[in-house]
């Protein structure tokens, strides 16, 4: 018997529940991996709400993790008990133990620490598509990134800095400012006591920029599309601040036809080889330096309810991994 964190119904964090689960042993093309590291992210909360419904419930939380591989199943080949490994969108990583397929397993090198992988599989991953897929980054481009100074911002920022770009941030205080600014972000704007609109405009001589990568959603959605240059990529990747309301797509038109998309990790990394791509680019790029992956904050696993609490709250910054 292990330990996991799950819900009965969705609603607040006062339903997630510290209680005991089966693992059973591996199937053909699975592993059972002993989790030493959790990852902490918002669509955590999105799962525990409703807002992204689960496939049924009782279940545990968590999409990311680090650990030992414990027992491999019929079928798999490149691992082996002992493996150190980590996973970005593996279902239920709330847990001591899990089983997971095998596919979705990335090596670790050993230039990355367990808390480390823990702390950046999903946020790096997302990073990567969102710079290097859904609008590849070249130097000399302005770039605005909203959420400068969360797990995501502060990773995506680092990396686009590494790119050569020019990186205007978002954050919500002073303190989450100099937080982004020390991780690439050139232009960090508060936007509670700032209008961002205006200062984008400023900073570009009028132009705007090319592209926009929001998780913030419903508040600052129509102040990003005027941001956006003519023929700028609005990405809406997120919903911290809850789900963008119907629009008309002639507002895309008014604004300088500009395109919109809403793209999603588990997309981007549905086939093995773009998850294997996706993963030795983001680990190069932190062992080499050029990315670093900072975690600030640590609670334990049991503790996951207070976690989600601080995380909504916005008291959290970076990256926090829940330790088993």
């Amino acid at each position: 018997m292990s330990k996991a964190i799950r819900i009965h119904r969705t609603g607040g964090p006062e339903v997630m529940v510290w209680e005991d689960v089966e693992v059973g042993r591996p199937g053909p093309g699975e592993a059972r991996i002993r989790h030493t590291a959790v990852g902490l992210n918002f669509i955590d909360t999105y799962h525990r709400s409703g807002l992204y419904p689960l496939p049924g419930l009782p279940a545990v939380l968590g999409r990311e993790a680090a650990g030992v591989v414990e027992e491999i199943g019929e079928g798999v080949t490149d691992l082996a008990p002992g493996d150190r490994v980590a996973y970005p969108m593996g279902p239920g990583s709330y847990a001591e133990e899990a089983v997971i397929s095998a596919d979705r397993l990335l090596l670790l090198p050993d230039g990355i620490e367990d808390t480390q992988a823990a702390a950046m599989m999903l946020k790096g991953i997302t990073a990567h598509y969102l710079l290097r897929r859904t609008f590849r980054l070249e130097p000399g481009q302005t770039i605005l990134f909203h959420a400068a100074a969360g797990g995501v911002g502060l990773i995506a920022c680092q990396w686009a800095k590494a790119l050569g770009a020019t990186v205007i941030g978002t954050v919500g205080t002073a303190e989450k400012a100099e937080l982004a600014a020390a991780h690439g972000c050139d232009h960090p704007i508060v936007y509670t006591t700032e209008s961002f609109v205006d200062r984008v405009k400023e900073l570009t001589d009028g132009r705007g920029v090319p592209v926009v990568y929001d998780s913030v959603g419903k508040d600052t959605f129509e102040g990003s599309l005027d941001c956006l240059a003519p023929l700028g990529l609005m990405v809406s990747y997120g919903n911290a601040s809850g789900p963008v309301p119907p629009f008309s797509i002639l507002t895309l038109s008014a604004k300088g036809s500009l395109f919109l998309t809403r793209p999603t990790l588990a997309t981007f990394i549905a086939r093995r080889e773009d998850l294997l791509s996706a993963g030795r680019e983001l680990f190069d790029v932190v062992v080499r330096g050029a990315v670093k992956v900072e975690v600030n904050q640590t609670y334990p696993l049991e503790d996951a309810a207070t976690a989600h609490r601080d995380l909504e709250s916005r008291k959290t910054t970076g990256s926090t991994v829940l330790i088993p």
